[in-house]
């Protein structure tokens, strides 16, 4: 009996840029989806709410959502597989929110090949919380932590009221939690962006 031909799965180290101590996850990804299932499995590793705009950087090229008034010369992230586009390549850069401007780095530890392919990526390991949605980008987020941290700060009920509590656990990191948000991925449909 013939045996179908191999599939290759990724293992990608995903880090925040700027944010210390390092927000980081370890995935296995499929390489057979589209760039554009590809950021969400990235934003979900990480724990963002999938509200805002995304764009990778590939060498050279651009690829984004085409949203709106999209730059010059970006490609459309639905026309290309991850096998496609990552060919060649050892790392590159995911953003995910313009406003905030969260830039991950991804370093490309591993391709494995195997029979048997996955359908849906699955963490492996990581460290820290993701930050807030809309909290700033990197410079907000130091500034929310030490409002946050301070109950004489002008900004400290804000805060607390924003985010439900007067604390906030940038150590935390639940594998459980990450790869139930993975299995979600599949039939998740597209939220509303910003």
């Amino acid at each position: 009996m013939p045996q179908p031909p191999p599939q290759v799965t990724l293992q990608l180290r995903v880090e925040l840029q700027e944010v210390t101590p390092a927000v980081w996850r370890r995935i296995l990804v499929p390489t057979s989806v589209r760039l554009d299932r590809l950021a969400d499995m990235l934003i979900a590793a990480m724990g963002w709410t999938n509200s805002h705009l995304h764009c990778f950087e590939i060498g050279a090229e651009r690829y984004g959502m085409q949203f709106d008034e999209f730059p010059d010369g970006e490609l459309d992230e639905k026309s290309i597989t991850v096998l496609q586009a990552l060919r060649g390549v050892e790392s590159f850069e995911f953003e995910y929110d313009f406003g905030d401007g969260w830039t991950h780095d991804i370093t490309i530890e591993a391709a494995i090949e195997s029979t048997f392919g996955l359908k849906h990526a699955v963490c492996l390991d990581g460290t820290n919380a993701c930050p807030p949605e809309d909290c700033g980008g990197p410079g907000g987020f130091e500034y929310f932590l030490e409002a946050l941290a301070d109950p004489t700060h002008d900004e400290h009920e804000e805060y607390v009221d924003w985010i439900g509590s007067a604390t906030f656990d940038r150590s935390a990191f639940d594998l459980v939690t990450a790869n139930a948000a993975l299995q979600k991925v599949r039939s998740r449909s597209r939220a509303a962006y910003r």
